[in-house]
């Protein structure tokens, strides 16, 4: 045998083995609450009814104010609190423990095993380019806390060769049109664009680079960086994209546009949007919030939305008075906990759309579901339209609180942007599968069979 086969057999009987534990340990959290006392089966059905009071409890503390606030908040801590003492009384705290611990194993071997098939996620098309000869850079530097200075980014980015501009220095009041400057570089001879700041800079720099058809980089030193997060870029030491000048690769993405405005990440429509027009809100961001949802969450206040979504099928999906609606360059994932506020893709040409309409407690408590909760509605689109009863719309575009006239229309421009990385870097973690029993039935059956070379395998008699 040779050593590939070798390595490849082992791979297979891992993927047996952690299928098996997988199924073994979701059969015993099956098994265990029966074969329990009378009194474990009806303690671990309370436990399951608390967290779902505690879910509608906690809709009632964000769409009321005053006494019933506290009395719903109080409920919420309540449900789950009792049901632990039960368990405590009855001399039986171990049963949610172990359920947990046997769920958790289940979960855990079941990722392992289907993490070794085959992957349905196809890498992004690196292009080798020629490195810039005059890259010019827009810095913030009050960004991410003071990314620029406490990673020396101007200096290095100065060294390689780079123009840099830093914001708040080419004006006596320190405002800066960031697209002026980008088309102002591009006059002057500039053959790459970047910035150093937040997601709502980038896109706006970004739209200029994909309309000149020249690079961009994307510098990690805003506060989240999702955007280069979910280009596998290193968002620790945000100096290490600075390497894309010498040594780097373009990649080709998606730029996603709410009417004229470009984002990179997504435009979000509806109570969050409002909360973060309110001047009070970067102030005090809880306060705010909890005084302006309840009017929000029951359309007492704000624009009364229709979104109106162009499949991918060519189907055409409607959404009446949304509580929220988030359009995506891309969509995120929202099946696995791991993998949430993240895209797999950036270059698939599509939006997501995320649609929330809950109204009721029985609804909220509903979205433990999930992706098949009533409330909830994950769909891929190529356009989207959100209409209103108002004249504007109040949006939050890359973090960005805008009024955008309605109805707005939401695309998506398929490699539109070129961006330039490093070479070397963390890259997209790698994906993993949806958790799937019949799938993990069959790799407990069959993988130690098929596994097996050719030339090891049985051979039927003539």
């Amino acid at each position: 045998m040779n050593r590939g086969a070798g390595l490849d057999e082992r791979a297979h009987a891992r993927q047996r083995w952690a299928a098996r534990v997988s199924l073994a340990s979701a059969g015993l959290a099956v098994i265990v609450p029966v074969v329990a006392p009378w009194s474990g089966v009806a303690l671990v059905l309370i436990g399951a009814l608390s967290i779902v009071v505690s879910m509608a409890a906690l809709w009632w503390a964000l769409s009321r104010r005053g006494l019933l606030r506290a009395a719903a908040v109080a409920l919420a801590v309540a449900a789950p609190t009792t049901s632990i003492t039960l368990f405590a009384l009855a001399d039986l705290l171990y049963l949610p423990i172990l359920l947990f611990a046997l769920w958790a194993l289940a979960v855990w071997t079941g990722k392992i095993a289907l993490s070794g098939t085959r992957s349905r996620v196809v890498p992004v098309t690196e292009y080798e380019t020629p490195p810039p000869a005059r890259p010019f850079l827009i810095m913030n530097p009050g960004s991410g806390g003071g990314k620029v200075e406490r990673f020396g980014l101007r200096e290095k980015a100065q060294a390689l060769g780079a123009r840099v501009h830093l914001l708040g220095t080419g004006t006596p009041d320190g405002a800066e049109d960031v697209t002026a400057l980008a088309r102002a570089a591009l006059a002057d001879g500039a053959d790459l664009l970047g910035v150093a700041g937040g997601d709502g800079t980038q896109a706006l720099v970004a739209a200029v680079a994909a309309e000149h058809d020249v690079p961009f980089l994307v510098i990690s030193a805003g506060t989240r960086n999702h955007f280069a997060m979910d280009l596998g870029l290193d968002r620790d030491d945000p100096s290490t994209c600075l390497d894309a000048l010498t040594d780097g690769v373009e990649l080709r993405v998606d730029l996603g546009f709410a009417g004229d405005h470009p984002f990179v990440n997504n435009a979000s429509f509806g109570a969050y949007a409002a909360v973060v027009q309110s001047p009070e809100y970067r102030d005090d961001k809880v306060r705010t919030t909890l005084d302006l949802l309840p009017d929000l969450l029951t359309h007492e206040r704000g624009p009364t939305l229709t979104a109106r979504v162009e499949g991918t099928d060519g189907s055409e999906l409607v959404l009446d008075t949304p509580q929220a609606v988030l359009v995506s360059n891309n969509p995120y994932r929202i099946d696995d906990v791991a993998g949430l506020g993240r895209r797999e893709r950036m270059d698939l040409g599509v939006l997501g759309v995320l649609g929330v309409q809950v109204e009721g407690a029985a609804q909220a408590a509903g979205l433990l579901r999930g992706r098949q909760a009533e409330g909830l509605t994950a769909v891929t689109a190529h356009r989207v339209l959100i209409e209103s009863d108002k004249d504007d719309v109040e949006a939050g575009v890359d973090g960005e609180a805008l009024l955008l006239p309605a109805p707005v229309h939401c695309t998506v421009r398929p490699g539109a942007l070129r961006v330039r990385v490093p070479r070397h870097r963390p890259g997209v973690p790698a994906v993993k599968p949806p958790l799937e029993w019949r799938r993990l039935r069959k790799l407990a059956a069959t993988v130690g069979r098929t596994a097996l070379p050719k030339h090891r395998r049985p051979q039927s008699r003539p």
